[in-house]
């Protein structure tokens, strides 16, 4: 794969998906530029659910493609997962300790995945149990990383993971290192990826958690939603 020259990081739910208008405008922009802007989609869905998504939305696909938060990463026209990363992500995972605790919640239910490269619950009405459960897992002293966004949704990841990780990770191995980077993210999972410190932007119809992070001096809050926020982020930083 050729080194990145132009890359949008972008989370899909809620900020390069969500306002048809918007996306196709920041779509037909790119298409005009005289240098490729590569698309990395940064998702807290799973490979198969991501894909399904692509379609529905009629979206470009990605060239590298970063899901279950930052559990998989998958390069190229064919998507082939990065098997450096896939044996970075097993290291000191133990999926089977994490749900035993996470059993101690009933109002903690998990979701249902293909696979266990993580582990996500959605909270009924009971934050409570939410800090209670991440400090037992503490005291339990088993690695992962824990990651509440939504006001509902639990991630359980392995130690080394995460969206800011994951997209680290690839900018380091595919990226050139003059690069024009833009992240994009909308809600508390994307918290990570948009504190890099790389240029970011933070789209209008965020989630009130992503909102309140600190500000750094490469990130940008949008006045518009989703992939207009985008659009207006690229011009902040590279419209010359």
């Amino acid at each position: 794969m050729q080194m990145i020259t132009q890359m949008l990081a972008t989370d899909l739910d809620g900020t390069l998906v969500g306002d048809e208008k918007q996306l196709k405008d920041l779509l037909t922009y790119y298409e005009g530029l005289e240098k490729k802007v590569t698309l990395v989609y940064v998702t807290g869905r799973h490979r198969q659910s991501a894909l399904e998504l692509i379609n529905e939305a009629s979206i470009p696909m990605p060239s590298i493609l970063i899901s279950d938060v930052g559990t998989g990463i998958y390069i190229g026209n064919d998507l082939k997962p990065d098997e450096e990363w896939n044996l970075l992500m097993k290291k000191n995972w133990n999926p089977e300790a994490i749900k035993k605790i996470a059993s101690h919640y009933p109002t903690i239910v998990q979701q249902k995945l293909p696979d266990e490269s993580r582990i996500s619950y959605t909270v009924q009405e009971d934050e409570g149990s939410v800090n209670k459960l991440k400090q037992e897992l503490l005291e339990a002293n088993i690695p992962h990383k824990f990651i509440f966004s939504s006001g509902r949704d639990i991630d359980i990841l392995p130690e080394n993971s995460g969206k800011g990780s994951a997209l680290t990770y690839v900018i380091e191995k595919y990226v050139d290192d003059q690069a024009s980077i833009l992240i994009a993210g909308d809600s508390g999972n994307d918290e990570e990826m948009i504190s890099l410190g790389y240029p970011s932007v933070i789209v209008a119809n965020a989630q009130p958690e992503l909102i309140a992070i600190q500000d750094h001096p490469q990130l940008f809050r949008a006045t518009k939603n989703c992939a207009g926020g985008i659009h207006e982020a690229w011009l902040h930083f590279y419209d010359n």
